[in-house]
């Protein structure tokens, strides 16, 4: 199989923006809500806060819980990778390029915290319940399966 974007037709598109002087496979660059990282990580929590999503900006008007203070203290030591059980903290431009193991019910799950995540929760990326994996009926699970060839 070819690999993406080396087709006859993916060769001409190029061509063709190339001509009109479109940059072509230059990844692009993160923002959130208009805003660049740079730009983010300047900012001060009061103006960051008028761009969080609904929740997040309530939940960081009303105050910093003890447990939440005592976590942003560890991100400021710059430890190497923070271990929490506070699945609620909201991921804040302070966090980008961190490691951060999240508790999530029986063991920790190391997250790298990347630009796409800012305004999430901690826990919406350490899962805590498995993937159901289903097999085949078992021996009298049905009644079809009470009947056994004999060869």
């Amino acid at each position: 199989m070819a690999k993406r974007g080396t087709t006859a037709k993916s060769a001409r598109r190029r061509a063709r923006k190339a001509k009109r002087g479109e940059v072509v496979g230059r990844k692009k660059e993160f923002t959130y809500r208009g805003y660049t990282l740079e730009e983010l990580q300047k900012m001060s929590i009061e103006e960051l806060i008028e761009i969080l999503p609904a929740r997040a900006r309530r939940s960081i008007k009303r105050g910093l819980l003890e447990k939440h203070q005592k976590f942003w203290k560890k991100v400021e030591r710059g430890d190497e990778v923070i271990r929490t059980h506070d699945r609620d903290i909201i991921i804040l431009p302070s966090l980008v390029g961190r490691k951060v193991a999240v508790h999530k019910g029986n063991s920790f799950e190391e997250i790298t915290i990347k630009p796409e995540m800012i305004g999430h929760y901690l826990g919406e990326f350490a899962l805590t319940r498995k993937m159901a994996k289903h097999t085949g009926v078992g021996v009298g699970a049905t009644r079809s399966s009470k009947h056994l060839p004999l060869k």
